[in-house]
């Protein structure tokens, strides 16, 4: 079959919207007609060659909602009609990681930035070139054939231009705070970098019972919207975060400081590591120049303070059940997704939305397919 879809031809690039022919799926994978995908800064970071993808030509597009339009021989989970949001990561439920609580870590997610599905094959081609896809799931396609585990069902009354919010930039926010920070009741967070994902670690520390969440974002935009979602201060800079975190704490600083900045730096963690307290912990979520190398930060601080800086994926969520629970939390009102949208798009526009991701004029964009 064909389908319109935003594809990368060359690093640096402009995503180039053609006409691509897709493949019927295999065993265990379902074809999904997109309904909505968010423009999440990880797929701009194939773009701009931060982080380029292994193999040209590159389909985007990793969060999103559909409908099931066919299952592939073997599917057992999913039936034609059915409503899902796509998970970046397709999550086997049977390695060592998934056993082990660490879904985010499946194995299956090693070959997200090539493109090939689980069978080492391709499903998109254009002008008879085969076409990687990101994340296996492509959101940036009108159509688009994935894995089984690497599509959620949810309940088919939840909007997919909100439920696609769920599939990447809240769990990752939300996990940021709750699962890897393991924020508590009183503490004091900062949050560095309130986009599209630190603004849900933002209402993940609010839910998870801190008395103060301090954001830090050069974009006033930002700065107000955080606090409009549960933010208690907001900074342009991170010495006037570090400052009132200190006030707050006898000199001792935050008890968590989660890193979001949209292209993050060591900088960026150096800041955050001087503005917590004694066994305090940072969260490091935003993603780095896969050439970057290197924390400025004093190592026998960490040995005597017991600091500690810990990386994450997905916010440590487990997708099969944590996007449900969080659409659940969102239909109790305990989190709040209508107001993440600050402008739609159609796919034709994509490059204008990526414009406006990065001048810091939207919190998170969408593509509405029609």
């Amino acid at each position: 079959m064909k389908t319109r879809a935003a594809v990368l031809r060359e690093v640096p690039g402009n995503w180039e919207v053609c006409t691509a022919d897709l493949d019927a799926p295999r065993e265990h994978e379902v074809l999904v007609r997109m309904v909505a995908a968010g423009l999440c800064h990880s797929d701009q970071h194939y773009a701009t060659g931060d982080n380029p993808p292994e193999h040209l030509p590159f389909c985007g597009g990793h969060e999103g909602a559909g409908i099931v339009e066919e299952v592939g021989p073997g599917v057992t989970s999913l039936k034609a009609g059915d409503h899902v949001v796509t998970s970046f990561i397709p999550s086997c439920g049977r390695c060592r990681w998934c056993l082990s609580g660490d879904a985010a870590l499946c194995d299956n997610g090693a070959g997200i930035s090539i493109g090939k599905q689980l069978d080492g094959t391709f499903r998109m081609h254009l002008d008879g070139e085969p076409v990687g896809q990101s994340a296996l799931v492509s959101t940036f396609s009108e159509y688009s054939v994935m894995p089984e585990v690497s599509a959620i069902r949810i309940a088919d009354d939840i909007p997919l231009a909100i439920a696609a919010l769920v599939s990447c930039g809240v769990p990752t926010g939300w996990g940021s705070a709750v699962n890897v920070a393991k924020v508590g009741p009183g503490d004091v967070v900062i949050v560095i970098g309130v986009g599209g994902i630190g603004i849900n670690a933002v209402q993940g520390a609010r839910h998870a019972g801190a008395s103060r969440v301090i954001a830090v974002d050069p974009v006033q935009l930002k700065r107000d919207f955080a606090l409009q979602l549960g933010a208690t201060d907001a900074f342009a800079g991170h010495e006037e975060a570090t400052d009132l975190a200190r006030s707050l704490t006898n000199g001792q600083g935050a008890d968590a400081a989660i890193v979001c900045v949209g292209v993050t730096h060591g900088e960026h963690v150096a800041a955050a590591f001087s503005a917590i307290r004694k066994a305090g912990t940072v969260v490091l979520t935003g993603v780095a120049p896969g050439a970057e190398i290197g924390i400025p930060v004093g190592l026998a601080e960490m040995v005597y303070y017991k600091k500690r800086i810990q990386g994450t994926l997905y916010g440590s969520v487990a997708p099969a059940s944590g996007i449900p629970q969080l659409l659940r939390f969102w239909q109790d009102g305990a989190l709040r997704l209508d107001e993440l949208v600050t402008r739609t798009y159609s796919l034709d526009d994509i490059n204008i939305g990526y414009e406006d991701l990065l001048a810091g004029r939207n919190m998170r964009g969408v593509i509405k397919f029609d």
